[in-house]
């Protein structure tokens, strides 16, 4: 009971339009005052703090602004001319460049909206251009853009890997199968569209030579996450140092290498990257108040308990998991769902033995729906701003990438090897 007044209070007062951050410390003060727990305030203020002073978390300011300065030093246009080079002969050509440069430009980022803003830009108006409506140009864009929340420098995997204590190194790569895997879903669904439509029969293949240039022009972009993912494997540093030379790399490549960027530009950079920073920050901190909270009120042990009468096999539990989280998605972005969420799945998938490196990415792969599911949501809102399209047109033309990916997060969830494969090739 207490479990569910909790959440009932919390959701109550976030729908009322209360900041996150205020509903997460409202309900954790509210119910020690109220219930007469006895708890000391002070307690509140100190799990607050000590929600945010893990070494670990200072990797993700840096990424972020690794992801601003790569979003805006010409990356994401040397990516798509890549991507363009190599798939835009095919049937809904624009489309499938689209879902392939947010996928690479995913492994350099990590930032979903980043994704979105930085291939956005380039991809919208030549889609529209083509004959694309635009409101499945920014449905398109918005579902693609996600797919960085599936690779290596993903900043929910860490986030979930700093909650739940698994091993960066094999969170990393745990996301690399399902991101091709939905992007090649992603990739049906724009050639059956292209072919449907009549709007996109693909263009001339390119030449040797042409793809030869679009390579040597993107290829120090797309070794960014060779070397990020290379040395954190190998333990030649660690993912809060793998942030620092992610800077340091986004640095040269956009103003020494491509120069599409000056020192000038620096302070904004900085200043935006720092904006979104403290925000996550913020949540943070209120989720480990929250946090501390159901740990010493033995919510944890409750759900658990009442999971073991619920969801006797693995697969129902991840099967509520997948229902909750889809649910708790319309509502709530995906990190400060993580935050909410994980710390209470933990226990419970120890219970039922599911690994939790699977779980990880299971759960990512959900809340990624998030950012794009109405009426709210982060590439949603910046899809149809860019293609200035309304939410009503976004939202029929999502129907069809929507149920693609209904589908492969069904197969991430029940296929475990998918997250574990890549890993045990290398290694």
């Amino acid at each position: 009971m207490f479990a569910l007044a909790l959440f009932a209070v919390f959701f109550a007062i976030a729908l009322a339009g209360l900041p996150l951050m205020y509903s997460l410390l409202a309900t954790t003060i509210g119910f020690i005052v109220a219930g007469g727990l006895g708890h000391p305030l002070t307690s509140v203020y100190l799990s607050y703090i000590g929600g945010v002073e893990p070494f670990i978390l200072i990797a993700v300011p840096l990424f972020i602004f690794a992801g601003e300065l790569l979003s805006e030093g010409g990356v994401g246009r040397r990516i798509v001319a890549f991507a363009h080079a190599l798939l835009g002969w095919l049937p809904g050509g624009l489309g499938v460049v689209t879902v392939a440069s947010c996928l690479m430009f995913g492994g350099v980022s990590g930032s979903a909206i980043a994704d979105t803003a930085a291939i956005g830009s380039m991809v919208i108006p030549a889609m529209v251009k083509q004959g694309y409506s635009r409101g499945f140009a920014a449905a398109l864009l918005s579902v693609a853009g996600t797919l960085a929340l599936l690779m290596p420098l993903s900043i929910p995997f860490l986030v979930y890997a700093f909650i739940s204590g698994v091993s960066m190194r094999q969170l990393s790569m745990a996301g690399v199968v399902p991101a091709i895997v939905m992007a090649i879903a992603l990739i049906v669904v724009c050639i059956w569209y292209g072919r449907k439509s009549g709007c996109d029969n693909g263009q001339e293949r390119s030449t040797l030579p042409q793809i030869w240039f679009a390579t040597k022009d993107a290829g120090p972009a797309l070794l960014m996450p060779i070397i990020i993912v290379g040395g954190i494997w190998s333990g030649l540093f660690t993912p809060t140092e793998a942030a620092s030379i992610a800077v340091i790399y986004g640095l040269c490549i956009s103003i020494f290498l491509y120069k599409d960027i000056g020192w000038r530009d620096l302070p904004r950079l900085i200043l935006k990257a720092f904006s979104t920073s403290a925000t996550v920050m913020l949540v943070i901190g209120a989720t480990g108040a929250l946090a501390w909270l159901i740990t010493v009120e033995q919510v944890a042990a409750q759900l658990a308990e009442w999971v073991r009468l619920v969801a006797t096999e693995k697969w129902m539990f991840l099967a509520m998991v997948n229902v909750a989280l889809l649910l708790l998605g319309i509502f709530i972005e995906p990190l400060p769902a993580m935050l909410l969420t994980v710390p209470l799945l933990l226990p419970m998938a120890n219970a039922l033995q599911i690994d939790l490196i699977h779980l990880g990415v299971v759960v990512t792969a959900n809340l990624a729906l998030a950012l794009y599911t109405p009426p709210v949501g982060g590439t949603l809102f910046v899809a149809a701003k860019l293609a200035d399209a309304s939410i009503g047109d976004i939202t029929k033309a999502l129907v069809p990438l929507f149920a693609a990916s209904l589908v492969v997060l069904g197969i991430i969830t029940y296929v475990p090897w998918m997250t574990s494969v890549v890993y045990k090739l290398i290694f």
